[in-house]
């Protein structure tokens, strides 16, 4: 069973190599604009959580996340060949809502600073 540091390190690696093929390699146009936010890899190397957003927010969150279980065998393939794993995890994608909440927030904090002043 790997370490907890070794974990993060594949982990880290995946959110990499995602977002770099999400740039360079995806034609797919329900992908656009979308970026992964962080990766978690289970004790078992069995799963790897992927939890992405988009620009846009929540309004194609269906869309991209069809998008990308249909694209995740050409992930699932592709990490393989560029991560050195005995056996690669299946791809699990998630949305996170995150990047809306933290949005949302600044939004009420500066209209909090304007009704202040």
């Amino acid at each position: 069973m790997p370490s907890g540091v070794r974990l993060q390190r594949i982990a880290d690696r995946i959110r990499e190599e995602i977002s770099d093929m999400l740039v360079r390699e995806m034609s797919d146009p329900r992908l656009g604009g979308v970026y992964v936010t962080d990766v978690s890899v289970d004790r078992e190397l069995a799963y790897a959580d992927v939890y992405v957003s988009a620009v846009e927010g929540k309004t194609r969150a269906a869309e991209i996340l069809t998008g990308m279980e249909s694209a995740s065998g050409y992930f699932r393939r592709a990490l393989s060949a560029r991560i050195d794993l005995r056996t690669f995890p299946r791809l699990r994608f998630h949305w996170d809502p995150t990047p809306e909440n933290a949005d949302h927030i600044e939004q009420v904090l500066a209209q909090l600073r304007e009704e202040k002043k």
